[in-house]
């Protein structure tokens, strides 16, 4: 599969997060960092970067989402999460 075929899932996950306000977190998120001068798009990207280190650690553990685990990614935004 191509990256960007992941990059798109990501970004239609926080699009839907952001539709249904769950979690109510990723659009704190999304509000913080365009108040911090980042652009829609932006912010957007890096709120995916938690879904996909979120994604690669249920996979690599075989464990569930953990949702307070990426409540935590998202609110060290921008800083890029750990992998």
């Amino acid at each position: 599969m191509q990256p960007d075929f992941f990059k798109e899932l990501f970004l239609q996950t926080v699009e839907e997060q952001l539709e249904k306000n769950d979690p109510p977190e990723t659009r704190e998120a999304l509000e913080r960092l365009k108040k911090e001068g980042y652009n829609d798009e932006y912010a957007k990207l890096v709120i995916a970067q938690c879904v996909a280190s979120e994604m690669v650690k249920v996979v690599a553990t075989k464990t569930p989402f953990n949702n307070q685990r990426y409540v935590e990614c998202l609110a060290e935004l921008p800083k890029p999460p750990d992998a």
